[in-house]
């Protein structure tokens, strides 16, 4: 067997690097910077190992689809976002098909793991990878769905860790998935009934963690106008055995953020509006603009006015101690203090400027000026901000700065306010 692996983000090195200590490999990418990145055993993601790179033997990097001619076993792991208008964009996804298509051969088996709409798969995907290659499905060649599970700097539960769901077009085709899977996934596998099921599954995974965070930022909100802190609330409430320790906060990256609206988007499709999980969203969806609200008011309430003011977002990324901006919602809290006449600077770590594509750049800084600052508001909770400590924190801020704790990094006595 010779595997094919279209797309080397955050899903697909790790999974080509696995899959290569066994079969010979080919990772496809149709970025050449990011090809030639990897052929010199450097990941920017930092999900691998530069040096665990640098040793394997059987993988090779490309980004001529000519490399993926000899393959008769492909795995898709290209972006899924969301358009303008929160709607599926599968630009990425057909690409990658009209790819794959043209190396195609008889006996072939495609593998989608990019996260889709209940459907997609044969819908979408299946009637390219026919027309393309003038190869029939179920007959000449064969697909399978196996969602990804990859949780981006988390050192815990990688891979091989994670059970992996698996499924396939006909019963012996979800067998040859399932042991495929096999040799990588030291957790074990979960072999579903269908493609649909599995598609099914990856969405509702990430929008219950949405609904489930949607309702502790609603009672951040309601606790916030009642003085009450809401960290101490929900220290209280999960001494019960069965509450569920979801904290408030901004939802961003390329799930939580996202899948809901994949899976509303079929909904609706389908005749049925997904009240719950849109109005889940909005909420979640405006809480970069609360953010910045509520720390004005704190200014206010110590004399400093927003216009002119000079604040600093310490965090970029989308979740804390990995280098991932995608779909971050630290641009949202920006905008907010820039609709009152703010200057922003922000500041990560994680993110180098020359690295990044995002919006926007004018605000991110190399290196914050002490006492500069009339507002400082933590927004990711990486372990370089908690090794600062507050004491360093509020030495970049003027004589009566704010500090706003989004994510809880410090207790409420050593703060100004917190979500």
């Amino acid at each position: 067997m010779k595997l094919g692996i279209v797309g080397l983000g955050y899903v697909g090195l790790p999974l080509a690097v696995e899959f290569a200590e066994i079969f010979n490999t080919v990772g496809f990418d149709v970025d050449p910077i990011r090809i030639s990145e990897l052929q010199d055993g450097f990941d920017r993601t930092m999900e691998v190992d530069n040096q665990r790179l640098r040793n394997l033997k059987r993988l090779k990097f490309s980004s001529s689809s000519k490399d993926l001619l000899d393959c008769d076993t492909f795995i898709v792991t290209v972006p899924t976002p969301i358009d303008q208008y929160k709607e599926p964009d599968l630009s990425f996804l057909k690409n990658a098909c009209i790819t794959v298509g043209k190396a195609l051969s008889k006996g072939s088996l495609v593998v989608f793991e990019s996260t889709v709409f209940p459907g997609a798969t044969e819908e979408v995907c299946v009637p390219i990878l026919e027309s393309i290659s003038g190869l029939i499905y179920n007959v000449d060649f064969h697909c399978g769905y196996s969602p990804e599970r990859i949780n981006p700097g988390d050192r815990v539960h990688n891979l091989r860790d994670v059970v992996k769901i698996t499924s396939g077009s006909t019963p012996d085709t979800a067998i040859r998935v399932n042991n495929l899977y096999s040799n990588i996934i030291s957790a074990g596998t979960k072999m579903v009934s269908s493609i649909k099921v599995a598609e099914a599954a990856k969405v509702i995974e990430n929008t219950q963690r949405d609904l489930n965070i949607a309702i502790v930022n609603e009672l951040a909100l309601i606790f916030q106008k009642l003085s009450i802190d809401t960290e101490e609330v929900l220290e209280a409430a999960a001494t019960k055995w069965n509450f569920m320790p979801f904290k408030p906060g901004l939802v961003g990256g390329h799930c939580i953020g996202v899948d809901p609206y994949y899976l509303a988007y079929k909904a609706k499709e389908v005749g049925h509006h997904p009240e719950l999980i849109l109005s889940g969203r909005k909420l979640n969806d405006s809480m970069g603009q609360h953010v910045a609200d509520a720390c004005v008011k704190l200014m206010a309430s110590r004399g400093r006015g927003a216009k002119g003011a000079m604040v600093l977002i310490l965090g970029l990324t989308f979740k804390e101690n990995c280098p991932d901006i995608r779909n971050t919602k630290i641009f949202d809290i920006a905008k907010g203090f820039e609709a009152f006449g703010s200057k922003v600077h922000i500041f990560d770590p994680w993110v180098q400027k020359n690295k990044t594509n995002e919006a926007c750049l004018e605000r991110l800084i190399s290196q914050p000026e002490a006492g500069k600052y009339d507002a400082i508001v933590l927004a990711v909770a990486h372990e370089y901000f908690r090794k600062m400590g507050v004491k360093a924190i509020r030495a970049l801020g003027k004589k009566d700065h704010v500090i706003y704790d989004v994510k809880y990094v410090f207790s409420s006595a050593v703060v100004d306010g917190r979500l």
